[in-house]
Formats: C-alpha cells, sequence, structure tokens
C-alpha cells in the first residue's frame, strides 16, 4: 500500500470535524495542537512526536498568514500557510492538519472537542488557549518538553546576521 500523499491530509475544519467525531466513536484519543511552524526546526519535530505519542491520532493546526503576520510582525511568515500546511502533513507523526486564520484556534477546539491539548512548555499553563473547554469535557492539557536553542525566531536572526555578514558581488 503506497502512502497518502501529504496534501490529503490538509483538511477543511468541516471534513476534520467529520474525521475527529469518527476517531472519537471508534474510541480513539485525539490530541490537538497548534503553531505557526514558519522554518520546521528540530523543536517543532520532536514536539510533534511527543504530542503524537499521547493518544491515536494527532491534529495540527497552522496559523494562516494573516494570523502570523498579527503575532510575529509584518516580516512573518517566511513561507505560505499552504506550503508549511504540506510540510507538517508529510510527517508521519501527523494525522490531520488544518489551517485558522484567527489569532486562536479556539473556534476549531470547541468544535473538535479533542481529548488531549498539547502545547509547548514556554506556554504557561493558565496561558494555554483551549484549556479550559478541554478540561471541562474531561480532557487534559499537557505542556510537551521545551527544546533548547530550537526556536524559529532564533533561527531567522541567524540567517540574517549570515546574509548580513557575507560580501556582496558587483553584478
Amino acid at each position: 500500500m503506497k502512502p497518502d500523499p501529504a496534501r490529503s491530509r490538509i483538511l477543511t475544519a468541516k471534513a476534520l470535524a467529520e474525521r475527529v467525531a469518527r476517531s472519537h466513536r471508534a474510541g480513539e484519543t485525539v490530541v490537538f495542537t497548534n503553531g505557526c511552524f514558519d522554518l520546521l526546526h528540530v523543536g517543532h519535530i520532536r514536539s510533534l512526536e511527543e504530542a503524537r505519542a499521547l493518544g491515536d491520532r494527532l491534529v495540527v493546526a497552522v496559523n494562516l498568514d494573516v494570523s502570523v503576520r498579527r503575532a510575529k510582525g509584518p516580516d512573518r511568515p517566511i513561507q505560505p500557510a499552504r506550503t508549511r500546511m504540506e510540510v507538517v502533513a508529510a510527517l508521519a507523526c501527523v494525522d490531520w492538519v488544518v489551517g485558522f486564520a484567527a489569532d486562536t484556534p479556539i473556534r476549531l477546539i470547541r468544535s473538535l472537542r479533542p481529548d488531549i491539548l498539547a502545547k509547548g512548555g514556554d506556554w504557561p499553563l493558565e496561558g494555554i488557549v483551549g484549556r479550559k473547554e478541554v478540561e471541562a469535557q474531561g480532557g487534559r492539557v499537557v505542556r510537551l518538553k521545551i527544546v533548547p536553542a530550537a526556536r524559529t525566531t532564533d533561527l531567522i536572526a541567524k540567517i540574517r546576521r549570515t546574509d548580513r555578514s557575507r560580501p556582496r558581488r558587483k553584478r
């Protein structure tokens, strides 16, 4: 059996809700996490693998370009949403990917009703969007391990420093 192309794992919110409902009916544990995933790095990979290990299915909500700009500034995202979503969807630990344009994924969390909400350990528990909703339905919130020196903002700064230090060729 050949693997599904990554693009087939990118779903609309409606299609995702149907898949998640099916998973719940089958007794599967659904884990939800979210982020920008602008430049995929080892911190992302380890966090997503850790999140996936918490349950049977992993849903990853990816900020669309407009919400990344609001959160990170006018120079972001580096890559367009469709590219970021396809890269995340290609990871073996990810079952489904959905985009969202709002500042937070709260509408998706309320709609999908995940069993587990996973977020990076750099987020304080009280600052995790959707925590109250997930816990109120009997689910749990897990703060994922922090991977030292693995941050997109740091990578972008390093790339910019490296680019400025290179001598320019004359054309």
